[in-house]
């Protein structure tokens, strides 16, 4: 075969590239144009708009007709009840289960016993219907006679059988026509009434939902809390939910409203534990459109049980109102009785706190509002006039200012001759409790408030006395710290108690034993949850209390309250107050009314000290060399020595001083007496103290 090559002409365009373009009969720009065109319709919010709203009414329809069949097949079988069967296996309730397994076998034999009736009502049809026949007929016939009778005309009788005829026909007709226009308007009004079931259940993508239905702060629904326990990513409770079908329900209590949010307790499913829940708190709060800190997880009482409160969107941003101090001028205090309106709750409630006998811990970071927190409260309890205060602030910077002319006592600096002074107003406050202790029984005594503030400060300090004891620090030879641990220990009987705030607490500068003995215990936002456990205790921690979790700056004021002071519900063990944030000068305002009711209070600033003295020193010196000394002839001693001093020591007072280091008096003859070796060793075992706490 030849095959011939035809060679193009040389000014012919070698690709369609270079072929000459005809401007008149080019369309790549109209194509350009209109794909132009066709995308910025596409991407138009209009266009976006109008196909979100195509595809949420078709949503409400089919997602209605899946509401509809589900609703009328749960109706005919025995679905509902093996639904809840397995939800109540799922959550280890049998008794509920063995409940539903007897309602489904009624269900059952019910429904037999209607289909059973239903054949023999079939069976007997045909001898009814002919009933039906012969006794129309009958009555018909009568009828026709009557009217026969009364009109004297025999054709009469056919009248009944015709108007029944005619009835028949009119009833066809009528049926016809309707029959006609259903086909019409049925499925029209049945996808209406669809459309209408989807629309109020929202069954749409939530994307294609309005703006004001799938934004943050959508109400709190069973289904909602739910599928955000599927999706918290723990396979067992995923596993769980997913084996109840739709009926993980059956987990929750009631959605009952608390304050300016609701609250559930979820019963969690076999092999889930509570702390996994409280460990995925920002991933849960997110699941169900809160921001974290809108949800507060808790251990309910019962066991494998948390209990959510969920605020409303955006309520816990709202500020506190005034405190009930500033807008009501007539408010009194009550001490024994009456409780301090402190904040609020998370729930919208009044937080009212009652301080009789009550030692009071407070504690947070720094500039979070501590010094507000506990400052309320002496503002409050300055309206009894029975009360006296003694007031120590290591700050110095002016935030008790107010109280000069109401407290007895009022302190204020940083320095350790400050930490000194505030030393010798607690150990006074010790020595008063002691001289109570001692009153005949029945003695009733004012109540007395030593508040320290930054007492950090003190536990920190490193001055040292003459009788080379610290002030401060953490052991047993800090006299700050055994002041403060003497009146925790026995004050509350006599109406002495210790108020303390301090920041950022550590085992270093608030001391376990300290923090532990106060009935009250409050935090700001700490750093971590160890704090938290410093500053509240383990076991609140443990069952949701967490001032970690708070955000610093955002929640200022905001406290985690824990112990006996606020009303709590049965098995809570801390509350979460936005106190009432009282300022300077309406501070001033309340010290001024409180100085009212008062008689003139004369204020003693204790900074230039009493000279220091050395106890057992003095003990040590009256004893002298004898090798025993009756122990009242060792008082009288002492009151010779420095009557200002020992004004008020006894018996039990020299008995207790040499305790503190594990010595004790003894007996001779049937007396009381202080033993010479005793005194020395217990000079030694302080040398041993001093020397170990360098």
């Amino acid at each position: 075969m030849t095959v011939t090559l035809i060679k193009p002409p040389e000014d012919a365009p070698q690709d369609a590239e270079d072929a000459p373009v005809d401007e008149a009969s080019d369309t790549r720009p109209e194509r350009r144009r209109a794909r132009e065109r066709m995308r910025a319709a596409l991407t138009d919010e209009r266009t976006r708009s109008a196909c979100r709203i195509v595809v949420r009414h078709g949503a409400y329809t089919v997602g209605g007709g899946r509401i509809v069949w589900r609703r009328v097949w749960e109706d005919r079988t025995t679905a509902r009840y093996a639904r809840m069967m397995r939800a109540a296996e799922a959550v280890g309730n049998l008794d509920e289960a063995k409940e539903w397994e007897e309602r489904a076998h009624r269900f059952r034999e019910a429904r037999h016993r209607r289909r059973m009736d239903m054949l023999g009502a079939m069976r007997q049809a045909p001898r009814a219907a002919g009933a039906v026949a012969l006794t129309s007929t009958g009555v018909l016939a009568a009828a026709g006679i009557a009217l026969a009778v009364a009109n004297k005309d025999f054709a009469d009788l056919a009248v009944p059988f015709e108007f029944a005829l005619d009835a028949i026909r009119w009833a066809f007709i009528i049926g016809t026509v309707v029959w006609g226009l259903i086909p019409m308007l049925g499925p029209a009004l049945g996808l209406a009434a669809l459309w209408d079931i989807g629309r109020r259940r929202q069954a749409a993508p939530r994307w294609a939902l309005p703006a004001d239905m799938h934004g943050d702060g959508e109400p709190i629904t069973p289904s909602i809390v739910v599928k955000a326990f599927r999706d918290l990513g723990i396979s067992a409770l995923r596993k769980a939910i997913n084996d109840m079908e739709d009926a993980g329900a059956a987990m929750l209590s009631l959605i009952a409203p608390a304050g300016v949010g609701v609250e559930v307790d979820v019963h969690l499913p076999s092999g889930v534990d509570t702390s996994e829940i409280q460990n995925r708190r920002r991933k849960l709060a997110e699941n169900l459109g809160r921001h974290e800190h809108e949800l507060y997880i808790s251990i309910a009482p019962q066991p494998r049980t948390v209990r959510l409160w969920i605020a409303d969107s955006g309520a816990l941003d709202e500020p506190v109102p005034a405190s009930p101090l500033i807008t009501d001028p007539d408010l009194k205090a009550d001490y024994k009785n009456g409780r301090c309106p402190w904040g609020l709750t998370l729930r919208g409630e009044a937080a009212l706190v009652t301080l009789y006998q009550k030692m009071i811990l407070v504690t947070g970071l720094s500039n979070q509002g501590k010094t507000a927190a506990l400052r309320a409260l002496v503002l409050w309890l300055a309206f009894d006039p029975t009360v006296e205060f003694r007031i120590g602030d290591l700050k110095g910077h002016g935030d008790w200012h107010m109280f000069e002319g109401l407290a007895t006592v009022l302190i204020e600096g940083p320095t350790d001759d400050h930490v000194m002074a505030v030393t010798h107003m607690v150990e006074d406050g010790f020595e008063e409790m002691q001289r109570r202790l001692l009153a005949p029984k029945g003695t009733e005594f004012h109540p007395l408030v030593i508040v320290v503030d930054e007492a950090q400060v003190a536990y920190g300090s490193g001055a040292v006395g003459l009788d080379k004891r610290p002030y401060g620090g953490q052991k047993a030879t800090s006299r700050y710290f055994r002041a403060v641990k003497g009146i925790h220990d026995q004050g509350r009987a006599v109406n002495v108690t210790i108020w303390e705030g301090t920041q950022d607490p550590t085992d270093q500068n608030l001391p376990k034993r300290s923090r532990e003995g106060n009935h009250i215990r409050a935090s700001l936002v700490v750093g971590t949850e160890a704090q938290s456990k410093m500053a509240l205790g383990d076991a609140p921690v443990a069952k949701g209390a967490a001032p970690h979790k708070l955000r610093q700056g955002l929640d200022k004021g905001q406290l985690v309250v824990a112990g006996e002071g606020l009303k709590l519900a049965a098995g809570q063990v801390s509350e979460n107050v936005r106190t009432h944030f009282i300022d300077d000068d309406q501070a001033e305002d309340l010290v001024e009314r409180a100085k009212a009711i008062r008689s003139g209070v004369a204020t003693v600033h204790k900074l230039e000290a009493a000279p220091e003295v050395d106890h057992l020193a003095d003990l040590a010196v009256v004893v002298g060399t004898e090798k025993r000394v009756k122990t009242t002839e060792v008082v009288h001693r002492l009151k010779a020595r420095n009557h200002a001093v020992y004004e008020h020591w006894h018996g039990g007072t020299v008995r207790d001083l040499l305790a503190e280091y594990g010595e004790d008096t003894g007996l001779y003859d049937g007396y009381p007496v202080v033993k010479l070796e005793s005194v020395q060793r217990a000079l030694d075992h302080r040398a041993e103290e001093i020397a170990e706490a360098q």
